[in-house]
């Protein structure tokens, strides 16, 4: 007998091994809270373009770096905008589901980022800072990323092709993060020792921490899907923008009350069945002219 009910791909690598965090408990949480409304079906993102066609929509959760498996994922994509696929988050994301190449663009316009430049002739623009963050712009999960002297910058930049991102290392008080369901606010957590980025804590977050992060999310063109703003707060108290995750953000839904893990989970089983009520190949991301709000 036909269920009725919509048949979802939710695409995990239960094996990775991610550092301070266990994507296979929260994403076995999430799937089976999913099921509830939803008829699901977990595979390693390797076999997703392969099992796709039989779904209505893919869901990418906690799915590892996509570096390691570039080419695969690249043939997903391509083969996901042909056919129409739907793809929660959609594939249209301008944060670091399009590589690092947003904090070079928000650094230019002027927003609240940590400063970032990809060549020599533009260090001039960074402010002195004792060591520099270097990494490649496909980057993710810190994979890669070395901290330098300003003397071996130039060395390290001309034999990278352009391929590697320049920022000052930020003295900074605690990293937050700030998690997003479409457009909505869901919660907070912070890490408030700078050396354990996973260590987390709940974080309330003031009326100003929240028009910061709604920026960023303004400013990225998805209309569905989950969003991790990621930002540290300086020795000044000011935010600054680490990363814009849009395509699989680790979630950390065990720290969380119960109260708000379900809110979460009934945020994104309704964010889920909107994306799902969208025509096929339509809907899948806001205009490109979309801006962030003046920071």
């Amino acid at each position: 007998m036909v269920s009725g009910r919509s048949r979802v791909l939710f695409v995990t690598d239960l094996a990775y091994q991610a550092k301070g965090r266990r994507y296979c408990d929260e994403d076995i949480f999430l799937s089976s809270r999913l099921r509830e409304d939803f008829d699901i079906a977990l595979c390693h993102p390797l076999d997703a373009a392969a099992l796709m066609d039989a779904f209505d929509a893919v869901v990418v959760r906690n799915s590892g770096p996509v570096l390691h498996y570039r080419d695969r994922y690249d043939v997903f994509r391509e083969q996901a905008a042909q056919r129409g696929t739907r793809v929660y988050n959609p594939l249209t994301g301008r944060g670091d589901m399009a590589g690092k190449q947003y904090l070079l663009d928000l650094t230019a316009a002027g927003h609240p980022v940590i400063p970032t430049v990809d060549r020599p002739q533009d260090f001039g623009r960074l402010p002195e800072a004792g060591q520099y963050a270097v990494k490649p712009k496909a980057g993710a999960d810190s994979i890669g990323l070395e901290f330098v002297t300003r003397d071996r910058l130039t060395d390290l930049t001309h034999a990278s092709d352009g391929d590697l991102l320049v920022q000052p290392r930020i003295d900074f008080r605690y990293e937050v993060s700030f998690y997003y369901v479409d457009d909505t606010f869901q919660y907070a957590l912070y890490a408030p020792r700078p050396d354990q980025r996973w260590a987390l804590e709940p974080y309330e977050p003031t009326e100003a921490d929240l028009d910061f992060a709604q920026g960023f999310v303004d400013w990225n063109t998805i209309d569905h899907g989950i969003q991790r703003v990621d930002a540290c707060r300086t020795q000044d108290g000011a935010l600054l923008l680490v990363e814009l995750e849009d395509l699989n953000p680790y979630l950390s839904l065990d720290l969380i009350p119960d109260q708000t893990r379900d809110a979460f989970v009934t945020s994104m089983k309704a964010s889920l069945r909107r994306f799902l009520a969208t025509p096929a190949g339509h809907g899948l991301g806001r205009k490109a002219t979309a801006v962030a709000r003046p920071s």
